[in-house]
């Protein structure tokens, strides 16, 4: 099945105040039913074995209302780590938070090297064209100290006529368009595999999970 980059609505917020609210809590049950939450729990599972840290500090990018990294915080405490959370989305209105937040460009990072342990995002890769995300990649492994986090769709036939056939599910009209969307521009494992390689991390690990979600780790260094 071919990649078509087609615009989605709620990058753009095409829509009303109150539609893009609901777009967005739309996200949240997105990824608390279909397994963007649980995959970036995996991935941070993956990061604290490896490491075993009594700390962490994490750049969420396009962060939205931070469903995805206030569940890891979560996670993180069980395990008797503290993770302590940055959000970066591209606009204010998307960041309703609780915690510190930043608004700005995501191929531009307005962060120093090496400011966190971990850079990490979730449904955004697909939102970016080939050359973006080697860009994007290379952004985060300059701020990261350990790795880049990435959790998405993959793109595949079966996974375009779910996303048809949920349309109703959801309340807002950019969500049902956008969710069939995604589907369409989001990649396969091993096409974001072979692009985050052109990034030169030590290593990337491709893992895939519930419900048509995969996960990336791009290593900043090579196991100890």
């Amino acid at each position: 099945m071919r990649r078509v980059s087609i615009p989605e609505l709620l990058d753009s917020d095409a829509g009303t105040a109150f539609e893009v609210q609901t777009a967005l809590a739309d996200l949240r049950r997105i990824n608390r039913w279909f397994g963007g939450t649980s995959t970036t729990l995996a991935l941070l599972e993956r990061v604290i074995s490896r490491s075993a840290p009594r700390q962490l500090s994490l750049l969420e990018v396009a962060s939205g209302t931070a469903v995805l990294p206030n569940a890891a915080v979560e996670f993180a405490r069980k395990h008797n780590v503290h993770l302590r959370v940055v959000c970066f989305d591209r606009c204010f209105t998307h960041l309703d938070t609780g915690v510190p937040a930043v608004v700005g460009d995501a191929l531009h990072l307005p962060f120093a090297t090496e400011s966190f342990d971990l850079v990490s995002c979730g449904l955004f890769a697909h939102h970016l064209e080939p050359s973006e995300i080697v860009r994007f990649a290379r952004e985060a492994l300059r701020v990261a100290r350990e790795a880049l986090l990435i959790n998405d769709l993959i793109r595949n036939a079966i996974h375009l006529a779910m996303a048809w056939v949920g349309r109703p599910l959801w309340r807002s009209r950019l969500t049902r368009h956008d969710s069939v969307a995604s589907v369409r521009r989001s990649y396969t494992p091993a096409e974001l595999g072979s692009l985050l390689q052109q990034a030169q991390p030590a290593k990337v690990e491709i893992s895939q999970y519930y419900f048509f979600r995969f996960g990336a780790i791009a290593w900043k260094r090579h196991e100890k």
